[in-house]
């Protein structure tokens, strides 16, 4: 075990997060002289994590990121909400969640997880949860599997720099960011505006998924 409360499932380790309903899921990884071989997702580790097998999916989508690019902390209003796997199957990334559920137990806190090729974990983000990441080799790639298809005005983001939430991003990058991005409220500001969700209709709309 790599964690308090993980288990091993068909060779995949799931690792409950410190965010309330998120996942941390590690395959086993096969190298050879040729590269390598995983399966980033597999269903009996994602039922045995939630009870259930993978959401009906929506939408697959990925980006492409030179080093140093900042990509969040980005979340989708509720409703509709959308929940995310997400993997990254070439480069190496820091991936952060920030639970921005209001009311959740675990409001306001985050999780950093290295994502890469050679290792190919994987996470599972629940609706409401923010996700963002910073690129730390040219060219990585994250994919992600979605829950709902991409509604631009649905689309929102906290700034990932608010010393407030104090994400651990490293001084030896030249940090890019989207202009969407750089203006992006606090935490803060954006639960004084209104733009969080509740913690309690998050998991409601998150449990009609598989409906």
């Amino acid at each position: 075990m790599t964690a308090a409360g993980s288990r091993t499932v068909g060779g995949v380790t799931v690792v409950p997060s410190v965010i309330e309903g998120a996942f941390r899921f590690e395959p086993a990884v096969y190298p050879d002289s040729r590269g390598l071989f995983s399966s980033p997702y597999q269903d009996a580790a994602f039922a045995e994590a939630l009870g259930r097998p993978l959401f009906p999916v929506r939408d697959v989508s990925h980006n492409r990121s030179a080093r140093g690019v900042l990509r969040g902390i980005h979340y989708t209003a509720t409703p509709p909400g959308r929940a995310k796997y997400v993997y990254c199957p070439y480069g190496e990334v820091r991936d952060y969640l920030v639970d921005l559920r209001v009311g959740s137990p675990t409001y306001g806190r985050w999780e950093m997880t290295e994502l890469s090729g050679d290792n190919c974990r994987a996470l599972y983000i629940p609706v409401g949860v923010g996700h963002a990441f910073l690129s730390l080799r040219d060219d990585s790639v994250v994919v992600y599997v979605m829950s709902e298809g991409y509604v631009p005005a649905n689309e929102l983001a906290v700034s990932p720099l608010d010393p407030a939430i104090g994400l651990p991003i490293p001084d030896d990058l030249e940090i890019q960011q989207s202009d969407r991005d750089r203006a992006a409220p606090t935490l803060a500001e954006a639960r004084e505006r209104g733009l969080l969700d509740d913690y309690d209709l998050c998991r409601n709309v998150e449990a009609k998924l598989w409906r």
